[in-house]
């Protein structure tokens, strides 16, 4: 499960904030720090973007609680496919204590989460401090997508997505820069 620290260097100009996770509740959690893939026909721009996820809670006569999503779907890239970019924020519905985070953004805030079908910010371009590389790392590295949606060192497939600026350090994590 890849992990990224707070230290980082990015411009919110190689974030992209039109996507939405594809994935059913029983996929959530997602990591931040996971590369994600475009998936269906992407973002157009002559489609409507915004879609009605549903009602929030309990319905009731004359009343209209909708939830609103994107359109556009992100999926976890494996090895062989061409990601677009790695997730800034996690993807689930529950907090630690299993209480729906739909009714408490300021703990979605405080944990760095989007709720399934919101947008969810992507980096393309920037230095992270990431956990979850399978293989050895040597400083200059270049980094390939593994299967799920981490980085590996080793077994070159797929297109090359990110360069280890260092090795591990003791607790598993590596400088990286990724410029997709």
């Amino acid at each position: 499960m890849p992990i990224i620290k707070p230290f980082r260097d990015l411009s919110e100009h190689d974030v992209i904030n039109l996507y939405a996770f594809s994935g059913n509740s029983s996929a959530l959690p997602v990591s931040k720090g996971t590369f994600v893939k475009v998936i269906g026909s992407g973002w157009r721009a002559t489609d409507e973007q915004l879609v009605m996820l549903g009602g929030a809670g309990a319905s009731y006569t004359n009343t209209v609680s909708q939830r609103y999503g994107v359109l556009p779907k992100v999926a976890v890239a494996a090895s062989g496919d061409t990601p677009i970019g790695m997730m800034l924020y996690d993807v689930r519905n529950v907090d630690e204590n299993s209480e729906s985070l739909l009714y408490n953004p300021r703990k979605q805030a405080e944990m760095q989460c989007v709720l399934s079908g919101q947008a969810v910010p992507i980096a393309i371009r920037g230095m992270f401090l990431y956990s979850g590389i399978l293989g050895t790392v040597t400083a200059g590295q270049t980094l390939y997508p593994d299967d799920s949606g981490g980085l590996r060192a080793n077994g070159a497939v797929g297109a090359a997505i990110a360069t280890a600026l260092g090795a591990k350090d003791d607790n598993g994590f590596a400088l990286i820069k990724i410029n997709i």
